[in-house]
């Protein structure tokens, strides 16, 4: 007998009931009220079939709520389907007595709170965990005036962790002649560098010298969860726009390209934050690639460094700083609109900008003493050399607007990855080239208000 046809038939005839239930039930007011209550008789379920239903109708409710009952849903998560304080009062004194196995995994199951059996549950029906994953990007978005909310973050994000581990990934490659449900979804969640169209889109999937991978997940279908597009370069790249512009980008012999340059990494579901994806995306691109590609010998980001702008600007306003009168006033003329164009304007301020920016990029660091940017967190984190400050590498008004025009090549050498990456997690130790150290000691004199040259 074939399980698991009987299993999806099953299936398949409860979503049919439930869907003709919820039809019956979508003109009846519902409340954050109603929700709970429904939650609490899904806990207190105990047949398979009756569970598939009873999450079915739950995550139902949940879709019609307003902003406000969301919030007091979420509240009264918080509230009543928390762990027991008496039971794990008594579990610790147990454990206390005895301090073996059987006890200490009674503590554990007893500190559990009872909310996060109800995600499990909430997780049953086919497209739950779809729905849970918009579910927590309604509470993220209420984090920043709710932060008494984290603690119900912290279980969606423990339980993603592993309903998105990498042995559930699968990755493939996005080319033409992928279906058009997911090439409009890559236009939609390109998050670097916008894809104007659908001529744009198709410029960037051109099989001679670009290449695109995303990774996908059995439950969410064809909802990409992170992408990342590769150009295919003669060198090291140094400027977005020439990529970018299908009119100034032409590899006349795409034998001839040497480097894999990684040019846009985009996560898809807001609702995934926090959940790395991209650590083995890379890795596992730059593998694909070596295999279809032996005579790649590079394999290079061109990133964008959101944030230094900001940085810079508060550099600029801080009164201890170090920066002599001249170097100030040359940074005042980053809020003339037409500075990147002016040579004597961005020579003089390149001078001063690039090692401001390894100095950024390598000293300043946020409260858990990592890397202030995002962008070098994540490849840094993944184990890529910080090889390269490119001035103008990005002129739209985004890049001027985000990082004084500045992009960066982040460089991943197959042999160095591991080695880069224990020591950035064991020490905080940054793998950086002699070029970028150079500039560091430059930035180090200038903000003493030191000559640099």
């Amino acid at each position: 007998m074939n399980m698991s046809f009987l299993q999806e038939l099953f299936s398949n005839i409860t979503q049919r009931d439930v869907l003709l239930r919820r039809r019956e039930d979508e003109r009846s007011p519902v409340d954050h009220a109603m929700l709970i209550k429904a939650c609490q008789a899904l806990l207190e379920s105990d047949g398979e079939a009756s569970s598939i239903t009873l999450a079915s109708q739950t995550l139902a409710i949940y879709a019609r709520l307003d902003d406000d009952q969301k919030r007091q849903f979420f509240m009264g998560l918080a509230d009543d389907f928390a762990a027991d304080p008496e039971e794990i009062d008594a579990a610790y004194a147990a454990y206390r007595e005895t301090r073996d196995n059987l006890t200490q995994q009674h503590l554990f199951d007893v500190c559990e709170p009872r909310r996060q059996e109800l995600l499990r549950r909430l997780n049953l029906p086919s497209g739950g965990t779809h729905e849970l994953v918009h579910m927590r990007e309604d509470l993220l978005a209420m984090l920043g005036e709710h932060p008494d909310l984290k603690a119900i973050d912290a279980d969606f994000a423990h339980l993603f962790a592993s309903w998105f581990n990498r042995g559930f990934l699968v990755l493939k490659r996005i080319d033409w002649n992928t279906p058009a449900v997911i090439l409009e979804k890559i236009i939609r969640y390109e998050a670097v560098h916008e894809i104007h169209d659908w001529n744009d889109l198709r410029r960037r999937l051109d099989a001679r010298d670009r290449r695109c991978f995303a990774f996908f997940h059995p439950a969410l279908g064809d909802e990409p969860l992170i992408f990342v597009e590769v150009a295919l370069h003669k060198g090291l790249p140094d400027q977005i726009q020439a990529i970018l512009d299908p009119a100034t980008y032409d590899i006349e012999d795409p034998e001839a390209a040497d480097t894999a340059a990684f040019f846009g990494i985009s996560n898809c579901q807001t609702g995934l934050r926090g959940i790395s994806f991209g650590n083995f995306l890379i890795k596992q691109v730059v593998q694909e690639l070596k295999q279809e590609l032996p005579h790649l010998k590079h394999f290079v980001t061109l990133s964008p460094v959101p944030g230094f702008r900001k940085w810079l600007e508060t550099v600029l306003q801080d009164a201890g700083d170090g920066l002599d009168e001249d170097a100030k006033a040359a940074l005042e003329h980053l809020n003339a609109p037409d500075w990147a164009s002016d040579p004597e304007q961005s020579q003089r301020l390149k001078e001063l900008i690039k090692p401001l920016a390894a100095h950024y990029l390598l000293k300043e660091k946020n409260a858990k003493a990592l890397p202030l940017n995002p962008v070098a967190r994540f490849h840094l984190g993944n184990g890529a050399q910080l090889h390269r400050i490119n001035w103008l590498g990005d002129t739209s008004g985004k890049g001027l607007h985000q990082a004084a025009g500045l992009m960066v090549n982040y460089l991943y050498v197959l042999e160095d990855i591991e080695r880069n990456h224990e020591k950035y997690t064991t020490h905080g130790t940054i793998a950086c080239s002699s070029a970028v150290r150079d500039l560091d000691r430059r930035a180090r004199k200038l903000l003493k208000g030191e000559p640099t040259k």
